[in-house]
């Protein structure tokens, strides 16, 4: 048994000791590490400085944390368990980028991780599914990606309310330079959603009619830009006339006023009693019932949230009785490999590059204050996206 230098050094730096030799026991011979702690890629120390080792024989390689600021959750609840808090960010590892967020993305999914609808792996987190940053570091054997370049990202790692974020470079795709920041952030998983859902999951076509609940909203406002551009005829539900009005420029030829019309009666009106052929739904509970009566004979009920609460349990007798179907899909699985996750987010790009999808960014607020943009949009004071500016992003 001999005494590693390399040992005795990690030793010291862990537990704040002067660098002197340590008698710790290793292994003969001695050990090649790439990470400390089992299974942990950064060092904790009781110092403000927190480092991460490379340690080989006879080199130590210290990296310094970055300090940067971002929305903690410390308990599920309501807007204001948000907090803006200091946090440290450490170098990323093999495969790993670290970006410095210029923009970030606001989704009602944020809102179902906050309250506990669906759980987050850790506690405390930092929420956000969505955001555009500029590449500050690389990780070792990565090619391709260089400092300096613009990215997006939607969905995992969770994590996008900061100002400095480390993620898997293979969920990250380049961002056009015709693209402005905030639309980007803005239309990622969004965007994608829409794709997924018009392209994937019931391929509209040309004849086709669809009703798209909350046609106003993030989402809803590209399903209905996309449909009518693919040739469908657009049914939307809205709460008032203002956004009836915003769902008719983005090419909903049908707006329902749902706070003063019947939505079913209206769609029966509309299809001359035939109803539609898709309903995208995601309210949830307060329209799941009306979705399927809405929908024509072997129909799709496409049910892609809950942000009026969870749907009671259907009974499959309520589906028999026009041979309905019905799915519950997670854009996660439709964008699992890279080539599915360049294909989507491709095809976004390439329809806000030519027109086809008009992003909406009608609610930016500071980062700092994702509380009153949940409460917000929680509230259904907002139309279209909203977007979080990183308060020292200019």
């Amino acid at each position: 048994m001999t005494h590693s230098p390399c040992s005795s050094i990690v030793f010291a730096l862990i537990f704040g000791q002067p660098l002197v030799p340590i008698p710790i026991p290793t292994p003969n011979p001695p050990t090649r590490f790439s990470r400390l702690g089992i299974g942990e890629r950064k060092t904790q120390t009781p110092s403000t400085l927190r480092l991460r080792l490379r340690c080989h024989r006879h080199d130590v390689t210290p990296i310094a944390m970055v300090k940067s600021k971002a929305i903690r959750v410390h308990e599920l609840g309501g807007p204001e368990v948000l907090r803006w808090e200091e946090v440290e960010v450490g170098e990323p590892g093999e495969g790993e980028i670290r970006i410095r967020t210029t923009a970030v993305g606001v989704n009602f999914i944020d809102i179902y991780f906050r309250k506990g609808v669906y759980a987050a792996r850790t506690m405390p987190f930092t929420p956000g599914m969505e955001a555009v940053g500029v590449v500050t570091a690389v990780g070792s054997g990565l090619t391709g990606r260089k400092v300096g370049d613009v990215v997006a990202y939607a969905g995992n790692p969770m994590g996008s309310y900061a100002q400095e974020q480390i993620l898997p470079a293979a969920v990250a795709v380049s961002v056009p330079p015709s693209v402005d920041h905030k639309q980007a952030a803005s239309v990622m998983l969004k965007g994608m959603t829409a794709h997924v859902l018009l392209r994937r999951v019931f391929k509209v076509e040309s004849g086709h009619t669809v009703l798209v609940h909350a046609a106003a909203g993030g989402v809803g406002s590209l399903l209905c830009q996309w449909a009518n551009a693919l040739g469908a005829t657009v049914i939307g539900t809205v709460s008032n006339q203002d956004k009836a009005a915003q769902a008719a420029q983005d090419g909903c030829h049908h707006p329902i006023i749902y706070t003063s019309e019947d939505v079913v009666a209206r769609v029966k009106e509309i299809t001359s009693g035939k109803g539609v052929n898709v309903v995208y739904d995601s309210v949830g509970k307060d329209t799941y019932k009306a979705s399927l009566e809405c929908l024509a004979s072997r129909g799709f009920l496409v049910s892609f949230g809950q942000s009026s609460g969870k749907p009671d349990p259907i009974p499959m007798s309520d589906l028999a009785s026009k041979s309905l179907f019905l799915t519950r899909p997670s854009l996660m699985h439709y964008t699992a490999t890279r080539d599915e996750l360049l294909e989507s987010a491709g095809e976004v790009f390439a329809n806000v590059a030519n027109g086809v999808l008009r992003v909406r960014v009608n609610h930016i607020y500071p980062l700092s204050e994702a509380a009153q943009a949940h409460a917000d949009l929680e509230g259904r004071k907002t139309s279209g996206s909203i977007v979080l500016i990183p308060d020292t992003v200019s």
